[in-house]
């Protein structure tokens, strides 16, 4: 145990030391792409109609364009969080050029080389902004595949998405391949005879309003490398301030537009609109005001525009509604809001995703300023609209499907099989009373379903949990809950919503048990161990007990990290071996090796060493475990006194010395149902039998102990 607890003193604080910063110099790392793509640039200057375009020329000479995916489509990735890149374009509309310049991805801030990553987005140049690309399997006529990065298949996959969708609306956009108008869909039709009463949470979690924070040190990030660096810069106390928190949302939806406005105002405000337009809340709090002071002097909105199919639509003061009231229940407070009016000319989708985006402006002269770019993607909800059908390919539909379906589409058969061994072990658990009483089928079931679960759920399917996942989870419902980021790991997310019926059924015992790749691999270099006769040993139980205590202080620490910086305590998480033997299949360097390794080595000795004193996920899963509904394990009268057969046996002392079974730390191997059920092992059930046969049972008999049946 010395061993284990110096390497949580020691080796962690050096991980986090070798994890280094998440992100490079941003403008550094743009500049590089573009010199690498075009050496000769000499000019690089926004464009005057979109200012998140930049424009690349050698003296007079148009090279081609650059920009930076963040300003285009904000997909969450794994983390829950989007990433940015890079993107050059030449005037063709062929990719010159691709990087990754922020992330927020724990498999790549401490795990899989940065350079890794650049390898997989170098595949992008030379490609058209308008060709179909996927990630992984062969290319065809209609599609280039290229080659994923093992052991983050869901990053690369969002990466993908936001390179070809923003290269091909960016090329649409300057006319540098189809797209815009030619590529649009038949206008969705609004459900205009349908209405439910909701709660400003409701509406929020469902995506009817979407929110975009903007905090005072991501605008500093933004004008960095620009002549508005430095700036009205915020202190290192005030990097988190809320510089504005603004909401939106699609207000000619009943649901939307009369639980936000009101029956009567509702009403007012689509008699007001003539057919083709369509109406948008916009509310705010912070202090920068979306609305500004310009359009009281020229007319014109300059802080926020509407961006949809590659066109920009600005707003006049004649387009502007006071909103004074909103009568969501839950609604937070706000410093100002607004009605804004999209015209007909527009030809605006409201099934089609658009983007509100956010200028902020910063001076750097008398008559010089620097602009910054914030946009908040807005989806309608499928249930708020139909749209005409039009016959499609699979492979049509499919590209038409947000990110998260197509994953689950591409993972069809991994879904099958977690699937399969998922109602295998459901069998297991709800059959177990049958299964136990044949204990060598059930030991072969075990250790199969164990081999089962470290080698296709873990190093295949890559479905190993891990505390971060509850992290992230605890963090977006603080910041803003959407289903988008955590469907888009179907292994994960099917895994998560089993884990949680089964811990309201049997606690946190059969995850630990059975489904974690980890925890699997522990067991079975332990067991052979024990066929290899290597001497095990067993902590005192006094000792043991006390131990327990540090999963749960690690649990509160990666906690309280979190509520501070996220990314810092998904660093501090590498006490979990997971990534390293799991998801990495030890590809890694050696300090994080090292430490997996040790930790298999103590347990050819002591089983489960790591589980059952410093896993933080064994720590949170445990915590919910005293509100399951039955306790599936049966006890005797005599377990504990006189009869303490099972608690010597039980391999993670998971059963006290006075015989009830600890459901917060046992690991449901169901060791003890078998030797419950079996009347030559459970003493009690040998006094039985014996009695049975001679024809007497205990009393008169002291050296036997009576049978008592527990109901």
């Amino acid at each position: 145990m010395s061993i284990v607890g110096l390497l949580c003193l020691v080796l962690i604080p050096v991980i986090a030391a070798m994890a280094g910063s998440p992100e490079e110099y941003e403008p550094l790392a743009a500049r590089q792409v573009i010199q690498k793509a075009f050496p000769s640039v000499d000019d690089i200057s926004s464009r005057e109609d979109n200012r998140a375009i930049q424009e690349l020329r050698r003296g007079e000479e148009l090279l081609g364009y650059a920009y930076q995916t963040l300003d285009f489509v904000q997909t969450p990735a794994y983390s829950g969080k989007p990433l940015n890149a890079i993107v050059v374009l030449d005037t063709e509309g062929e990719i010159e050029g691709a990087r990754v310049i922020h992330h927020d991805e724990p498999i790549l801030l401490i795990g899989i080389p940065e350079i890794k990553m650049h390898e997989f987005t170098d595949q992008y140049v030379g490609l058209k902004a308008d060709q179909r690309v996927t990630v992984g399997g062969k290319s065809t006529e209609r599609r280039v595949a290229v080659d994923g990065l093992s052991g983050a298949t869901v990053t690369v996959m969002v990466i993908n998405e936001v390179i070809m969708k923003t290269a091909h609306r960016v090329g649409a956009e300057l006319g540098l391949v189809e797209g815009g108008s030619d590529a649009r869909p038949p206008v969705a039709e609004i459900r205009t005879g349908e209405f439910t009463e909701k709660s400003w949470e409701e509406l929020t979690g469902e995506g009817s309003l979407r929110r975009l924070l903007v905090t005072r040190g991501q605008v500093d990030d933004a004008f960095k490398g620009t002549a508005a660096e430095g700036i009205d810069e915020a202190s290192p106390v005030e990097r988190d301030e809320a510089l504005i928190d603004l909401y939106t949302g699609y207000l000619n939806v009943p649901t939307i537009g009369k639980n936000l406005l009101g029956e009567s105002q509702y009403q007012w405000l689509m008699s007001e609109l003539k057919e083709g337009e369509h109406a948008i809340a916009v509310m705010a709090s912070g202090d920068y005001s979306f609305k500004g002071s310009g359009y009281v002097r020229g007319g014109i909105f300059d802080r926020i525009q509407v961006r949809q199919f590659g066109d920009t639509f600005n707003f006049r003061d004649l387009d502007f509604y006071r909103l004074s009231d909103v009568y969501a229940e839950g609604m937070p407070d706000f410093s100002e809001m607004a009605i804004f009016i999209i015209r007909q000319q527009y030809n605006f989708d409201p099934g089609t995703p658009w983007w509100l985006e956010l200028s902020i402006k910063r001076q750097t002269g008398p008559l010089d300023s620097e602009f910054a770019l914030f946009p908040l993607e807005y989806q309608l909800p499928d249930q708020y609209y139909t749209r005409p059908e039009v016959e499609l390919s699979e492979e049509e539909w499919l590209e038409t499907q947000p990110m998260w379906v197509q994953v689950w589409y591409q993972r069809q058969f991994q879904i099958i099989v977690l699937g399969i061994g998922i109602g295998v072990l459901m069998f297991i658990l709800f059959f177990q009373d049958w299964l136990v009483k044949k204990p060598k089928i059930t030991r072969w079931i075990r250790h199969a379903f164990l081999t089962y679960t470290l080698f296709f759920i873990g190093w295949f399917a890559l479905g190993q949990l891990s505390i971060v996942n509850v992290l992230t989870f605890v963090n977006s419902l603080i910041s803003g809950f959407r289903w988008e980021t955590f469907l888009v790991d179907p292994m994960i997310f099917i895994l998560w919503a089993t884990v949680a019926g089964i811990v309201l059924l049997w606690g946190r015992a059969v995850y630990c048990g059975w489904l974690c790749p980890f925890g699997a691999l522990q067991e079975l270099l332990n067991e052979i161990a024990r066929k290899l006769k290597v001497p095990q040993y067993t902590v005192p139980f006094p000792i043991h007990e006390r131990l327990w205590a540090i999963k749960y202080i690690v649990l509160l620490v990666l906690f309280g990290v979190s509520l501070d910086s996220l990314a810092t305590a998904e660093k501090l998480a590498e006490i979990e071996p997971f990534k390293t033997a799991i998801t990495l299949r030890f590809d890694r360097s050696w300090p994080f090796v090292t430490y997996a390794v040790l930790l298999l080595v103590v347990n050819l000795f002591t089983r489960k060493v790591f589980c059952r004193y410093m896993c933080p996920l064994g720590a949170a899963l445990a915590l919910p475990s005293k509100l399951r509904v039955f306790d599936w394990l049966k006890r005797r009268k005599e377990c504990g006194n006189p009869c303490r057969l099972c608690d010597h046996e039980c391999e993670v002392q998971a059963i006290h010395p006075d015989g009830h079974i600890n459901y917060m730390e046992c690991h449901y191997c169901l060791d003890c149902q078998m030797t419950y059920f079996d009347d030559h092992k459970c003493p009690p059930l040998i006094v039985k039998r014996r009695g049975k046969r001679r024809g007497h049972n205990a009393p008169g008999h002291p050296e036997e102990i009576p049978v008592v049946q527990v109901t």
